[in-house]
């Protein structure tokens, strides 16, 4: 079978496709292709309107092509169209794709279509772009009298390749136009270049230029202005239609416009940047751009910057009394045009311009020079800045240096006419922008109008007030900081040109090596202000040491003051000072230069709540505040003013050691100290600190000693009073004879052999041990050691009714009830145990032991029981754990541990200190200094003394122990 026939109509179809795109494919006048398209779509398409419309890309404008409506009036489908945002017709352009309109009369969106499809009853309408490689070349509306926007897939896939068939052709078209459209520059500017070569003098050549630029651009007017540094305006020098123009000229074209009229166009002329105000375009912000074309009385303008040398001299403006759009081309001639202008504009000024170079390169020699010889510093800077001032035409010649104390810039060298006085305030430091700004530089900031420029910012308000309107600064030495500026300055707004900051640089970096050497001067004269200090303060410390007579009250540490004070330049220096244990600081004055302190010396200050205190005392080294955070507690014995600052550091020497003052210095301004001055007064304050540390200590000691010689001449004239009276009462006794009871006279004879043996050990006693201890040998059995020290305390345990043990002699001891009065019945006397004796000042020890008894006794709960502990210790355990005396003996040992229990009460600061041996700090109040305590450290230290030992601890069942370690008698020797 054949193949089915395809209908006639779609024949027709494609083949009016075909012919259609042939069409659009051979021929190159838009508006034919236009017509071309109109005509198959009103006769493949049902639709009652259609509209064709290209777009302006640079002013998003539709500009209506033609099209059909109902009653064949097409006028207005050749309007032209503003797109304007939220449109239809916009959002068809730029999202590029087919729109759908169900009801065309009720879309706000398409306002300017709602009437036209009312008055022809259109409904259902697309929008579709005419687009070619993503660019938007125009639109396509069709409109139905039907409800809907519905489009047939085979109506459609014609329709879209029409349209793209139409763009592609419409692109094309453009594309041509524009190159046909498209001026060369290059034959111009080289035609121009060669015509300015046979010109003589500068005004031919601007004269020239202006004609060619203003016959290729073809504006209403094109002019040169020219720019004047000295009071910053344009002129207009040459026009096309005033040929010459001379500055001094009444005309308007001449007059003058100055740079606070042009501002934003001016600083956009400065960096190289061409100016472009057009239809609806500009390079500048809005507001100014109104503000210029005003001026200017133009509509469009097109100016290119003249520049040499980063100098502007000038600028080419091409003006044009209506709207235009100004082209690639137009720009670029401008631009080229301008330069030219640039480079013979120079020439005119060349010699001038060389000798000015070599006057300033004479002028840096010349300060070079004076620097690098033996001339004085002061001189050199007179001189550099009467020349630098002359050359620049400038008011002042400023030399700042940074303070870092006061955190300002102070004005170390200043130069100004005679009518002018000098300035007589300081500048704040840099802001964190200026400061890079400098730090970035390689020649000196030009601030042109100090009015307007936001630059330095902070320094603005004083010399304005000054009647400072421009200036230059330029850094000295190369700091994170720049320690030290050269400003120069002038009373008017002046533009400087490179020339001029390429010279104040050069000038600037030679003056830093006197700024170098002014440091060094003054590096050394601290120097020596603080080893004067130092060299001060030690006297004070040799006067205080060696001087036997008090100059004064509190006077070396007034002086002291004194000194730390003048390191930091301090007009206030006070100390408060306290012993250990006080609880209210005195106030010690050291230095008060200034009216505007005042300290109430008579205050007494709390240690506790006052917050400079505690403040000081919580920082390791010195804190610095500002006056303002001083709460109205310290302000009431503290008058500073309100914008000073203080420094306090504590008087420590030692973290275990009393602090004993504060020392407090101020100042009326806020101040940033140097860390060199810093650790110096850091340094005489802890030197302080020792000294008043080491002087209490003598204090105390000189004290101590004093009471302690008193009390033992007291005592030893007493017992040598004692002593005589019993030697005179025996003389007495034995010359009255012998009782002739037997009973009484064995009694009589054991009495007197007690009291002679007494008086013989007194008046050893007062022979060898008035001034200090005499350490003698003997031994003793331990059994009638402890025999004789129970003896002893037998009153104090029937008192205290207190249980008494003793352990470790070989035989277990009953425990003897206080009713007992015959304790001695409990130690063994078998020849075995009295064998074991120990060896050592027995007097000393049995001292010893009845005063450890006596603490056991006061301490114990009453009812309670004590404890005595005996047990050999070979060397090698001299040393044992505290639970030694519960284990056995060994043999061969050679010492004894005698330990004392009992259950009672002791306070743990006691033991931390007996077990240290010595308090921490002899300034510090210590349980030592006063009985029981005191008592116990003096058997501890005898001990040590007698060869032995003495250990005080607690038992984790609050059994108190003290543990006396004592030397052995050999049984060979």
């Amino acid at each position: 079978m054949g193949q089915p026939q395809k209908p006639i109509a779609a024949e027709q179809q494609i083949l009016s496709l075909g012919r259609v795109l042939q069409s659009l494919r051979e021929e190159d006048d838009v508006d034919v292709l236009i017509e071309t398209t109109i005509s198959y779509l009103k006769e493949q398409f049902d639709y009652k309107l259609i509209w064709i419309a290209l777009y302006d890309r640079l002013n998003h404008i539709l500009f209506g092509k033609g099209g059909i409506t109902p009653d064949r009036d097409t006028s207005f489908l050749r309007q032209r169209v503003v797109l304007s945002p939220g449109d239809l017709l916009e959002q068809a352009v730029i999202e590029q794709r087919p729109l759908g309109i169900a009801d065309l009369q009720t879309e706000i969106r398409a306002a300017e279509w709602q009437k036209i499809a009312e008055k022809f009853h259109i409904k259902g309408t697309i929008i579709l772009p005419i687009c070619y490689k993503d660019r938007c070349l125009g639109v396509l509306l069709l409109g139905s009298e039907r409800w809907g926007y519905l489009l047939a897939g085979e109506a459609k896939a014609r329709l879209m390749m029409v349209l793209g068939e139409l763009g592609a052709v419409v692109y094309q078209n453009e594309m041509d136009l524009q190159q046909k459209q498209i001026k060369r520059t290059d034959e111009p500017l080289l035609e121009l270049l060669e015509n300015l070569r046979t010109l003589s003098n500068l005004n031919q050549r601007l004269e020239a230029t202006v004609q060619a630029t203003h016959k290729f651009v073809s504006p209403n007017r094109t002019n040169v202005y020219w720019f004047e540094r000295e009071g910053r305006y344009f002129w207009c020098r040459m026009s096309n239609q005033l040929v010459k123009i001379d500055r001094n000229s009444s005309s308007q074209q001449a007059a003058g416009m100055t740079v606070q009229e042009l501002s934003d166009f001016y600083y956009a002329l400065t960096v190289n940047q061409i100016v472009s105000i057009g239809d609806a375009r500009s390079s500048l912000k809005s507001h100014f751009t109104a503000k210029l074309l005003q001026r200017l009385k133009v509509r469009s303008l097109l100016a290119a910057p003249i520049i040499w040398q980063k100098n502007l001299l000038g600028f080419l403006a091409v003006e044009s009394n209506e709207p235009r759009i100004w082209t690639e081309t137009d720009k670029n001639f401008v631009q080229g045009a301008a330069g030219l202008i640039s480079l013979v504009a120079t020439t005119e000024s060349m010699e001038s311009t060389i000798k000015q170079i070599q006057e300033d390169a004479q002028l840096t020699s010349q300060v070079a020079q004076g620097i690098y010889s033996e001339h004085d510093l002061q001189e050199t800077l007179d001189n550099c800045a009467k020349r630098v001032l002359a050359r620049l035409a400038a008011t002042r010649f400023l030399l700042l240096q940074y303070d870092p104390e006061q955190n300002n810039y102070q004005f170390i060298y200043q130069s100004q006419p005679y009518n002018r006085r000098p300035l007589a305030f300081a500048l704040n430091t840099l802001k964190e922008l200026d400061g890079q700004l400098l730090q970035r530089s390689t020649q000196a900031v030009e601030i042109e109008n100090l009015d307007e420029d936001l630059r330095f910012f902070n320094w603005r308000p004083l010399l304005l007030e000054s009647g400072v309107r421009s200036l230059l600064i330029s850094k000295c030495t190369h700091d994170h900081i720049p320690a030290a500026l050269l400003v120069i300055t002038h009373d008017s707004y002046h533009s400087w040109t490179t020339l001029e900051k390429e010279l104040v640089w050069a000038v600037s970096q030679q003056i830093g090596v006197i700024v170098r050497q002014w440091q060094l001067h003054n590096r050394t004269t601290q120097q020596q202000k603080t080893s004067q200090a130092f060299e001060q303060c030690l006297r004070i410390l040799t006067q205080s040491q060696n001087s036997k007579i008090e100059v004064g009250k509190k006077h070396l540490e007034r002086t002291a003051l004194e000194q730390i004070a003048s390191i930091l330049g301090c007009p206030l220096a006070v100390l408060l000072s306290w012993s250990p244990g006080e609880s209210w600081a005195e106030i010690i004055p050291g230095v008060v230069d200034n009216s505007l302190f005042g300290i109430f010396s008579d205050a007494s200050i709390p240690i506790q709540t006052e917050a400079l205190i505690q403040w000081a005392l919580a920082t390791e080294s010195y804190l610095t505040l500002n006056v303002d955070n001083l709460p109205p507690k310290t302000r009431k014995w503290l008058n500073t003013p309100d914008k000073g600052q203080i420094l306090v550091m504590a008087l420590r020497t030692n973290t275990d050691y009393e602090i004993t003052g504060v020392v407090l210095l101020a100042d009326y301004q806020e101040r940033h100290w140097s860390e060199q001055n810093l650790s110096a007064t850091a340094t005489l304050i802890s030197q302080l600190a020792w000294w008043r540390r080491e002087k209490l200590i003598t204090r105390l000691l000189e004290s101590t000693t004093e009471d302690l010689r008193q009390l033992n001449w007291y005592k030893h004239r007493r017992l040598e009073e004692i002593q005589r009276i019993t030697a005179l009462s025996l003389k007495q006794i034995h010359a009255l004879g012998i009782p002739a009871n037997e009973l009484t006279q064995m009694r009589y004879e054991l009495l007197l052999r007690q009291l002679d043996h007494t008086a013989a050990s007194m008046s050893g006693m007062l022979k060898l041990e008035q001034w200090q201890l005499h350490v003698s040998w003997e031994t003793m059995p331990i059994a009638s050691l402890l025999k004789r020290s129970l003896e002893r305390i037998e009153n104090l345990l029937k008192q205290h009714k207190l249980w008494i043990g003793v352990h470790g002699l070989g035989q277990q001891i009953e425990e003897q009830s206080p009713n007992n009065s015959s304790l001695a019945r409990g130690i063994p006397t078998s020849s075995a145990q009295s064998a074991m004796a120990i060896a050592g000042d027995i007097v000393k020890i049995e001292l010893v032991i009845h005063e450890l008894l006596i603490n056991a006794c006061n301490y114990s709960q009453s009812g309670g029981r004590i404890d005595i502990w005996c047990r050999r210790l070979d060397p090698s355990k001299s040393s044992d754990s505290k639970h030694s005396y519960e284990s056995g003996a060994t043999e061969h040992q050679t010492s004894l541990e005698l330990s004392i229990t009992y259950n009672g009460a002791i306070k743990p600061q006691l033991l931390t200190e007996l077990h240290d041996n010595r308090p921490k700090d002899v300034l510090a109040p210590s349980k030592l200094d006063q009985p029981p305590g005191l008592h116990l450290l003096i058997c501890q230290n005898l001990m040590q003394v007698l060869g032995g030992e003495l250990n005080f601890y607690q038992l984790p069942d609050n059994r108190v122990v003290s543990r006396l370690l004592l030397t052995l008698v050999d049984h060979n020797s």
